[in-house]
Formats: structure tokens, C-alpha cells, sequence
């Protein structure tokens, strides 16, 4: 994976030195590819020739102000596509606010930031836009499954027509075409309300999109099994629409997921939780897959049987870790995974094993913990959320992961359960 690119647009020599030492990888820190710029000529220039990931603008430029150059690098990319963060000379409240309206992610004054705050508010913008580009692609694939259904209820539409005209010649001496005219008329009722219901669907926010996607659900199995299709290209639609509303929900299962695990830990009750009855409420729900790739999972938590902990938490926390390891299982052997607890200085600490397809901590150690970052994508469906999820709930409690991971020989996850 390749490094994010941060264009500096300055005409102070020493402010770009500045800013390039602040952004200069350290301990903990994200590394970039650092460009730089001068002018807003030379700036629209490398822009259009790099298009990085994060712009650094400075307001006061020789040839331009900011807010001319803020607008002129939108037009050489897509609508919202320009990750800018625009540094003024003072804390002007109205030039804040302008710069923000015309498209800045965020601010910073000129002397009054640090590396610290520097390499946040760069890291927060970047993640920010990729948020807002995921909407997008988001909502786009909405648009296009509310277009497979409204043409799909034009088909519909267009057999209940044809079968309405053969009802009125046949009424009388076949009973059952009025049933089966009757359930064709329920069915086509229904996904006239989910077409409906759809148009409102697209500009939704994720958690308000869980209940209407299961009532598509309830539907779709309704029509499947009360309707009658003679049409092998109505079966192959509805074939589709079943797998589209599949991915649709689990994305959207993901999101609501990730929305959860920012809440403060002290709203969740904790409890002494043993290890051994949350990892057999595990295996059990992952028995089907562990039976399939003919797993070998070894526990020991007889260092450390049980701690305070969030009992929820520490399920979720332990399925994604051992769901990983069977997921990107080597294909050359047996997986074998060990599941251990243990204390390091009085801390409880979680640590599964497991020898497979392990990760190239050089190339993506940084962004292991990222949304939607995924390392093995030929390896199995997945939605880069898993990790992501763990660290927020390890980081929710005051703990921290450890990985070791040798491509090919397999991954170590060390979970610091509380800080």
C-alpha cells in the first residue's frame, strides 16, 4: 500500500521546512510522501499531477490567496474529492469560516500548533474525506439497486396487467387463477411500498437504514414464496436482488457496528467475566466455519481465568480476532490457532496465534487498525471493519494491541485489555 501524499503550498521556505520536520514520521505517527509548492500556480500544477491526499494551504500566497486557490484545486477533481486544510496568520473567526465553507476540511493558525496537533488534524482530515468518498460510493450503489427494483416493478407490474385480462375470461371456471391473481395483486402492493420506502432509503444515515433493509428482507421472502415465476429472467432478478440486499445489509451491519463502539465504556456495565464460558460462546457460533477448515483451536486461561471486564465487548473482541485467523487461514496446512490469557504487570492480557497467511507489518503495520483496510481481499468477503473494531473497543477501556506477523508464517495478536 502506498504512502499518503501531503502537498505543502507555501511560499515561506522556512514554514515548508517547518511543517515537512513536523510531518516527518515518529514513534506511533502515520508516514507520508511530502511535496511542496510555492505558488498557487505551482500548486494547481502539482495537484493536478500528484492528486494528494491531504493539501496544506497556507492563506497568504504571492500570487493568489487561499480561498481563490481553494477553489480553483475543486475544479481539477470530483465533487467533495479535495482533502484541504487551510493555515492562516491569525485566528480570523470570518476567514475561518469562509475557508470552511468553500471546501477546507479544517484550520490551523500559523504558530499557534505543534507536531502533535499538526499530524491529527492531517490525520482526522485524510480520514474525514475517505469517510465522505465512502458515502458517496455508498449512496451511489443505493441509487443503483433503487433502480433494479423500480424496474423490477415494472415487469411485475406489466404480468399482473396481462394476468388481470386472462382473469376476466377465466374467472368463472378457475377458482384458482383468482387466488393466484389475488396473491399477485398482495405481492405487487408490497414492493410498491418498498419502492417507496426506497426513495427515502437513499438519504438515510447508516443506523437509520437497519430497520428498513430488514422490512426488504420480510418482503423478499414473502414474494419468493407466495409469487410464481415462469420467466427464467424474473428468477435470475430476484436471484440478484437476494444478493444485493445481502451485501447491502451487512455493510450497513458494519457501519451501525462502528457507530456503536464509540460510546464512553462507562455506559456499559462491567462484570467479572470468566474467559472460558465467553470462548465457548464463541467457538459454538463459529463451530460451522471451524468444522469446514478442519481447525485445531487450543485455549489456556488458567494464567488468567477471568478479569472485570465488558462482557459484550470481550466476546466481540475475541470473535473478530479467532474470525480473522480462520478467514486468512494458509491454504497449505491445517490452521492451528492458540487462544491464551495471561497478566503482565497485573494487566490481563488476550493473545491469539495462528499460522496463517500472516501480514507484511513493513508495508501495512501503520494502517492495520484502519477502517475498511483489507490485506488478504482473495482470501474471503469482508468489509475491513473487524480490526478496526477491536482497537476502538481495546482503546475504549485504556488498552492497546501488540502484532507480530510474519507474511506466510503466520499472525500474534497480544490485546492489553485495560490500560
Amino acid at each position: 500500500m502506498p504512502l499518503k501524499t501531503i502537498l505543502l503550498v507555501d511560499d515561506n521556505e522556512q514554514d515548508r521546512a517547518v511543517y515537512r520536520r513536523y510531518l516527518t514520521p515518529y514513534l506511533g505517527a502515520p508516514q507520508y510522501t511530502i511535496y511542496e509548492a510555492n505558488s498557487g500556480e505551482e500548486a494547481l500544477s502539482e495537484y493536478a499531477r500528484l492528486k494528494p491526499d491531504c493539501v496544506l494551504l497556507d492563506y497568504s500566497l504571492l500570487d493568489t490567496d487561499g480561498l481563490t486557490l481553494l477553489q480553483d484545486l475543486q475544479h481539477l477533481g470530483p465533487p467533495d474529492s479535495l482533502c484541504a486544510i487551510m493555515i492562516t496568520g491569525s485566528g480570523n473567526e470570518a476567514l475561518v469560516v469562509r475557508a470552511l465553507n468553500n471546501g477546507a476540511l479544517d484550520y490551523l493558525v500559523k504558530g499557534h500548533f505543534d507536531r502533535e496537533l499538526l499530524v491529527k488534524t492531517v490525520a482526522h482530515a485524510i480520514e474525514k474525506n475517505e469517510w465522505r468518498q465512502y458515502q458517496a460510493r455508498f449512496h451511489a450503489e443505493l441509487q443503483t439497486i433503487n433502480q433494479q427494483l423500480r424496474d423490477s416493478l415494472a415487469e411485475l407490474t406489466a404480468t399482473r396487467q396481462e394476468l388481470d385480462q386472462k382473469n376476466q375470461l377465466l374467472t368463472a371456471a378457475h377458482g384458482q387463477v383468482q387466488v393466484r391473481n389475488g396473491e399477485l395483486h398482495a405481492a405487487n402492493r408490497q414492493l410498491a411500498r418498498t419502492n417507496a420506502d426506497l426513495d427515502n432509503f437513499v438519504y438515510a444515515a447508516s443506523h437509520d437504514l437497519r430497520q428498513p433493509v430488514h422490512n426488504l428482507r420480510g418482503l423478499f421472502e414473502e414474494l419468493r414464496r407466495s409469487a410464481t415465476f415462469n420467466d427464467p429472467d424474473e428468477a435470475q432478478l430476484l436471484h440478484l436482488f437476494d444478493a444485493s440486499l445481502h451485501a447491502l445489509a451487512t455493510t450497513i451491519d458494519d457501519l451501525a457496528t462502528v457507530v456503536q463502539t464509540g460510546r464512553e465504556p462507562g455506559e456499559q456495565a462491567t462484570e467479572r467475566v470468566v474467559v472460558q464460558e465467553v470462548a465457548d460462546e464463541v467457538l459454538q457460533t463459529l463451530l460451522p466455519q471451524i468444522v469446514v477448515v478442519q481447525a485445531d483451536i487450543q485455549t489456556d486461561f488458567s494464567a488468567s481465568p477471568s478479569f472485570t471486564y465488558v462482557r459484550s465487548n470481550l466476546r466481540t473482541i475475541l470473535l473478530n480476532l479467532l474470525t480473522n485467523a480462520l478467514k486468512y487461514r494458509h491454504p497449505a496446512r491445517t490452521p492451528q490457532i492458540q487462544v491464551r490469557t495471561y497478566l503482565a504487570a497485573e494487566q490481563p492480557v488476550l493473545e491469539v496465534q495462528d499460522n496463517g497467511l500472516g501480514i507484511d507489518m513493513e508495508r501495512h503495520g501503520a494502517e492495520l487498525f484502519q477502517l475498511f483496510r483489507r490485506f488478504h481481499p482473495h482470501a474471503g468477503e469482508g468489509t475491513g471493519v473487524g480490526l478496526f473494531l477491536v482497537n476502538r473497543l481495546v482503546q475504549a477501556h485504556g488498552g492497546r494491541i501488540e502484532v507480530e506477523s510474519q507474511e506466510g508464517q503466520g499472525t500474534t495478536f497480544r490485546v492489553f485489555l485495560q490500560g
